[in-house]
Parts: structure tokens; sequence; C-alpha cells
């Protein structure tokens, strides 16, 4: 880590100030597309894994999905730093809560101590929260928390730069009362289409289904992501091949 340390301060010395790439003082940030779905039963939370610093990617494998207690988990969208700290800060204050009363928070507590952070620092923080999971009292939930701190439960929600080109399929696709297998398919498809069109999304899809058992974690790999229409009727290798015959 020292010698790639002392390569960029080099570099950043001795090179010429508009020839130094601007993600070596970027912040990193986690691009992002994010869902989570509530259904009979419990949750379904899903999101990419690319993470970027600037236009540079600097992580194809990031977790987004980040546990907060056995059965609430967040979204992360935004800042990497920001929605870490926030997380970490929650799960610290969701554990003493749990200790105090003896029994798990409820989702709804945590997405209220998530939004108290949120709106509180809404000057300084750059983060889009999904809190979702399960509890005794009233199941599977869903919490959308939106940059500047509101706090909205949603049936189904999308967030971070790559919802923007999914909005429709959700509308289109989405029904109240899904069985959970429903649901994970939906997600997966959603986050597939909006990988494909959003230049900040990409790498695995990872998602989690949340229930009264806890959360079962599943990873698509890349070349195992559904495939939709993307600007060709034919595959690449027939335009390649055709080119050459022609």
């Amino acid at each position: 880590m020292a010698y790639v340390d002392n390569v960029l301060q080099s570099f950043t010395t001795t090179a010429p100030h508009n020839t130094i790439p601007d993600w070596l003082n970027s912040e990193q940030s986690t691009g992002t597309s994010i869902m989570a779905c509530e259904f009979n039963g419990g949750v379904v939370i899903g999101a990419d894994s690319r993470g970027t610093t600037g236009t540079y990617v600097s992580n194809r494998f990031a977790d987004k999905l980040t546990r907060v207690t056995d059965y609430i988990y967040c979204c992360r969208s935004g800042s990497a730093a920001d929605t870490q700290a926030i997380s970490d800060i929650v799960a610290y204050h969701l554990g003493l809560h749990q200790m105090e009363l003896g029994t798990p928070p409820l989702v709804e507590t945590a997405a209220n101590v998530f939004r108290e952070i949120c709106y509180n620092y809404r000057d300084s923080l750059m983060a889009g929260i999904l809190v979702a999971g399960w509890d005794k009292q009233k199941g599977g939930q869903v919490y959308s928390i939106p940059i500047g701190g509101m706090c909205v439960r949603q049936p189904i929600s999308i967030g971070g730069s790559g919802s923007t080109y999914v909005y429709g399929y959700v509308d289109a696709k989405y029904k109240p009362n899904m069985s959970k297998d429903e649901c994970l398919e939906l997600v997966e498809n959603t986050l597939a289409l909006a990988m494909a069109r959003d230049g900040s999304s990409g790498g695995v899809i990872r998602t989690g289904v949340i229930t009264e058992k806890g959360i079962e974690r599943k990873v698509i790999l890349g070349n195992e992501l559904p495939r939709f229409y993307e600007g060709s009727y034919y595959p690449l290798a027939s335009l390649v091949t055709a080119r050459y015959i022609h």
C-alpha cells in the first residue's frame, strides 16, 4: 500500500495539473441501483455491486446490503463513506436498544433512527437508504429514506442512480400481494435492466430474503444476469460474422 501511495504522490507532484485523473481527489460513491419489496411473510432486498470514484470504477464487487440487526438490513446509495458511517451508528444504537429492552428492535424503530441522522445532518451527508426487515408486530416492512431525511413506508421502493431508468418497468410489473418468488424475480429483473442502462451501476446482483428465520442471501454473477433487448436485435457475434462474410 505504501508503494502505491508513493507512486500516486510522485505522479501528482510531477504531472501537469490538467493531466491528473479526477478520481484521485473524488469521493468514493456507490453509484447504485437498490431495491426492496414486501411480500406476505418478509421482504426481498437487492442491489448491484459497482462502486465509483468520479468516473473510475473503483470497486466491482461492493456489498451494498448492510446488516443492521439479524432481521433488519439497509440498502445503501450515495456516498460510500457516509452510508457506511450511518449504518454503523444505527447498528450501535439498536444494539444498546436491544440490551435495554431485551427484545429485538422493530424495523420502524431502525428506520426512524436512520431518518433522524439523515435529517439532522442533511446538509453534510449524501445518503439515500432503504431500510427493510421483519419483526413480530408488522411482519415484512420497507422504509425509504431519500437524501434529505424523509421517511415513508412503501410496499416496494427503488433508489440510486439506476432507479430513474426502471420506474416505468416497476409500475407495470408490480402488483399487490406478490409471493416471495415473484418479488425475487421482479427485483432481479429490475436491477438487471437498471445495470444495463446506468453507467454507475454494474457488477453482480446481490439479493436477500428476510423472514422470521433470518436472511437468505444470493449472488447473481455478471454472466448469469437476466438478459433483455439492449439496442440490437442481432447478437454481437452474428454482426461480426456478417461483416467479414460480406
